[in-house]
């Protein structure tokens, strides 16, 4: 009996659980919920829009200047400063005419001197026709001594040189009558170059321009061709950037139906305005130059980066989203009776 006490305990204890397991009550059904998604919504629908290209592109200036020295001279002023606007025909820079007159006074000398040797030879040449005469009825006085045995060989031969030198000397001088006019206007060249670098001495500005970069000051010595300062047209600047490829066809398909797409980018506190204008016909790896005229850039220093944003051709049937709806950059989540 002892020994069924434990066997009969445990066959109670398993008994009893198995009872309470089946009598237990049954636990609630969990509901399955969908995660909430905490999401900002707008309404879509099919409209004509614009689309946009963000641009990086560097302001430019096709019509810019490099004014540079014509002759060696020192510099006498410099009437300009970086960033300096000037008009049309206002001075800029000068050199020193002390180191310009003396090409111009030399020039006009040798036009002078060409001036007096020719009217002298016209007047030795009618001198050496005359002297040519003598020679020559000497020498055919002569020769008939000689011819009569009544006269020396030797003394006929020194007529017959006498005849060659003259003769020569008349040749040399009718060439140099006929060359006048080609002297004379080799020097008149000379004297119009000195005369127009001594203008040039006098740098003035081309059009209205605003100063770029100054490299010189009053008193430096320059050689001819070194840059004195820069300058460009300050009305007439442009917005060169690059797009992909992939935009190009359609930017120029706009360009030829006469359309110019608008471009805007914030400098400072100036918003500025473009149209696209050119689009070159070279492209690599990253793209394809565009080049926009830029509207009212008047303050804009060349060389300055700009971030401009492009206004694409018109495209019908398009959803108008922000950047921050796209997901993967080509995916966009829909809200539909309330679920994502």
């Amino acid at each position: 009996m002892r020994r069924l006490l434990p066997v009969i305990i445990i066959a109670l204890a398993i008994g009893g659980f198995l009872v309470l397991k089946a009598t237990r009550p049954a636990p609630p059904a969990v509901e399955a919920r969908e995660r909430l998604w905490r999401v900002e919504v707008m309404p879509m629908e099919l409209v004509a829009a614009r689309p946009t290209l963000v641009l990086y592109g560097r302001v430019e200036a096709p019509d810019q200047v490099r004014a540079a020295a014509s002759v060696a001279g020192r510099v006498l002023e410099v009437k300009v400063r970086d960033g300096d606007r000037v008009a049309a025909g206002a001075v800029l820079a000068r050199l020193d005419p002390r180191d310009l007159q003396p090409r111009v006074a030399q020039a006009r000398a040798d036009v002078e001197r060409e001036r007096i040797r020719h009217g002298a030879d016209r007047e030795a040449i009618e001198q050496e026709r005359a002297l040519l005469a003598l020679a020559e009825a000497k020498q055919a006085r002569f020769e008939k001594l000689k011819n009569a045995r009544l006269g020396a060989e030797s003394a006929f031969d020194q007529t017959r040189e006498e005849v060659a030198r003259v003769r020569l000397s008349l040749a040399q001088r009718q060439q140099a009558i006929a060359e006048h006019p080609a002297r004379l206007a080799q020097f008149r060249a000379k004297l119009a170059e000195a005369e127009r670098d001594a203008l040039r001495g006098e740098l003035v500005a081309p059009f209205a321009a605003r100063i770029g970069k100054v490299e010189v000051a009053a008193g430096d010595q320059v050689q001819p061709g070194q840059a004195l300062l820069t300058l460009y047209a300050s009305d007439e600047l442009f917005l060169r950037a690059r797009v992909p490829a992939i935009y190009a066809e359609e930017l120029r398909m706009a360009l030829s139906r006469g359309e110019q797409p608008e471009a805007s980018a914030d400098f400072g506190a100036t918003t500025i305005r473009a149209r696209l204008e050119r689009i070159s016909g070279e492209a690599d790896a990253r793209g394809v130059d565009v080049l926009l005229r830029i509207e009212n850039g008047a303050n804009l220093p060349v060389g300055a980066f700009v971030n401009a944003v492009l206004e694409r051709p018109l495209a019908s049937d398009v959803y108008v989203l922000p950047y921050s709806a796209l997901h993967g950059g080509d995916r966009i989540y829909v809200v539909r009776d309330g679920r994502l």
